[in-house]
């Protein structure tokens, strides 16, 4: 994935050329429709894609996937990003300027490393709870009623956290964390988004489904089913 043409038009051929069934994404909406489809072997992902945050994108990845990723760093001193990345879930990383056939060999080796060694089968992509239906993989949150409910990137981060770790109480630096929120954010920003999801989540219930632990943080205080 890469916001120059040309540079997508050169790897792609030179993949086709060379066996591997390729193909050129250049923004995010396109990547989320391709994991859909569930048939990548592998994303090349440049973490400099003008307007988007390639860290932002992995960080995306593997929240729904544990497809390989390279990394793509445009300058040899930008270390700390080629960190993260890796940090994030990220295979390998490879810097600009780079060679096709160097580009060709790392891909072959994350291949041959998952084929080897492959990971874990991920937990089943959707919960159940209270008669609402999260689809993590679609980023899809449906009422009992059966209608789709819009839910901002924060609120469905925030509502995998709780999904993830039902009954229990979950601080606010561990919330904050799992929003990716910026650490210089103040913490009562996590009450914001708190609010905001109960109002979407309780609207027709008595009790809210989040329970507040007062100088702590919250509990998801429902029952929670994987299917």
């Amino acid at each position: 994935m890469d916001d120059d043409p040309d540079m997508r038009r050169m790897i792609v051929d030179f993949l086709l050329d060379n066996g591997l069934r390729a193909t050129g994404i250049f923004e995010g909406q396109e990547l989320e429709r391709q994991l859909a489809r569930d048939d990548l072997a592998l994303v090349l992902l440049d973490l400099r894609l003008g307007a988007q945050s390639g860290l932002d994108l992995l960080r995306e990845i593997r929240a729904r996937s544990d497809l390989p990723v390279i990394i793509v760093t445009g300058e040899r001193r930008d270390e700390v990003d080629r960190v993260i990345g890796l940090e994030l879930g990220a295979d390998d990383y490879i810097t600009k300027p780079f060679s096709p056939r160097e580009l060709l060999a790392r891909i072959r080796a994350v291949l041959r490393r998952q084929a080897a060694h492959p990971r874990p089968r991920r937990e089943a992509m959707r919960h159940r709870f209270e008669g609402w239906m999260l689809d993590r993989r679609l980023r899809r949150l449906t009422a009992p009623s059966g209608s789709e409910v819009r839910i901002t990137k924060g609120e469905f981060a925030l509502l995998c956290a709780f999904l993830d770790a039902p009954g229990r109480v979950l601080s606010r630096e561990h919330l904050l964390q799992a929003t990716r929120m910026h650490e210089d954010v103040f913490d009562r920003s996590i009450d914001v988004q708190v609010l905001r999801l109960r109002r979407k989540l309780d609207a027709d219930r008595a009790a809210s489904m989040i329970r507040t632990e007062r100088g702590v943080g919250y509990v998801f205080d429902v029952t929670v089913e994987r299917v």
